[in-house]
């Protein structure tokens, strides 16, 4: 990869967030990716781009400036009309050539980890993927004698080796400074009700190619499963619940204190739960405001997934488990006696103040 001249990097300038959208409708991640985004912004005294890319999707800007975004540059084209991976990447590299934008962000969905890589390939740049942390600072972090330390870096961080291990990473010598970044780690803004952004329509135009794929049918999977990144209590089991059959006591919790029920990654390994509910560093980041860990060790993929939540109440029979170093109140016993316990004096307790 060529390095950049120090001309070249400097007319790159502003954070560009590219906005999915799925049926005209935005993902939650690009208004979490805004958030980060006015932060990052803020240090580097500019402004927050949304890159909005589909079909007839205009009307959805005044959305993304109220969560934070200063501009939205609208690509809308017949041919986006539908998630593809030329089209999309070729409305991205274009922008990002057009309008050079210092720092991209895009969220590590289905979607994203398909269209960053593609998109950091076409502009010469490089990517950090499924970053759970972006800074503004130098690099390297340490000086080191005789090699020079640029200030004003994007330093972004992500786990490796297994999530043993972080790794902060930066891209000093070419622009933009790609990541993407995982859902529900970063933190939206509140949303400002009637907050204006200036909008550009920008088209480069489409041609269709052999690259171009062709929609023949769009079947949408029928689901009952409640998202677990918006839940607000969370009921979560690991290995120790013993069985499939086992989690119905962990339901019964969950029934009770209108919360939802999530699971380690040995549960989904296990065939006992489905993957839509791993919590986890290869399943989803939740914060809710409230997380039993029941039955779950704490090894450290799963804290990487939910040690945001406001209450950790971790229930284990091992008492050197390492989920009790981070939850907030803990029990050692038998799941199995002590989850019927807790449930069955939450209904009374319930009833008695109904």
């Amino acid at each position: 990869m060529a390095k950049m001249t120090i001309e070249e990097m400097e007319s790159y300038k502003g954070v560009y967030v590219f906005a999915q959208q799925v049926d005209n409708k935005v993902s939650s991640i690009a208004f979490e990716l805004i958030g980060k985004g006015k932060d990052l912004a803020a240090d580097l005294g500019t402004d927050v781009t949304a890159v909005l890319i589909g079909s007839d999707v205009k009307g959805l800007a005044d959305e993304l400036a109220e969560y934070g975004a200063d501009r939205v540059i609208v690509v809308d084209d017949p041919e986006l009309k539908e998630y593809r991976t030329e089209p999309y990447t070729h409305a991205l590299a274009s922008v990002i050539n057009e309008f050079k934008p210092e720092i991209m962000l895009i969220g590590a969905t289905a979607i994203g980890r398909d269209l960053g890589p593609r998109v950091s390939a076409r502009v010469k740049t490089g990517l950090t993927a499924d970053c759970t942390s972006l800074d503004i600072g130098d690099f390297p972090i340490a000086p080191i004698p005789g090699k020079e330390q640029k200030h004003n870096q994007l330093l972004m961080t992500r786990p490796a080796f297994g999530g043993n291990t972080i790794a902060t990473i930066a891209c000093p010598d070419n622009r933009p400074q790609m990541a993407t970044v995982r859902p529900g780690v970063m933190q939206k803004k509140a949303r400002v009700a009637g907050a204006k952004a200036e909008v550009v329509e920008f088209n480069p135009g489409f041609t269709p190619n052999n690259m171009y794929v062709e929609i023949l049918k769009v079947v949408k999977a029928v689901s009952d499963t409640v998202d677990i990144m918006d839940a607000k209590i969370l009921v979560s089991g690991g290995r120790g619940v013993g069985s499939a059959e086992n989690f119905k006591i962990l339901e019964d919790l969950a029934a009770v204190i209108g919360g939802t029920v999530s699971c380690s990654r040995a549960v989904v390994d296990s065939g006992w739960k489905p993957k839509d509910l791993q919590v986890g560093q290869t399943g989803k980041t939740v914060r809710p405001h409230v997380y039993f860990a029941i039955g779950i060790s704490g090894a450290i993929q799963h804290l990487a997934g939910m040690e945001e939540s406001d209450i950790i109440i971790a229930i284990n029979k091992d008492e050197t488990a390492p989920i009790f170093d981070v939850a907030d109140y803990g029990i050692v016993g038998d799941l199995n006696k002590i989850v019927p316990a807790l449930t069955e004096a939450l209904k009374a307790e319930l009833a008695a103040n109904a």
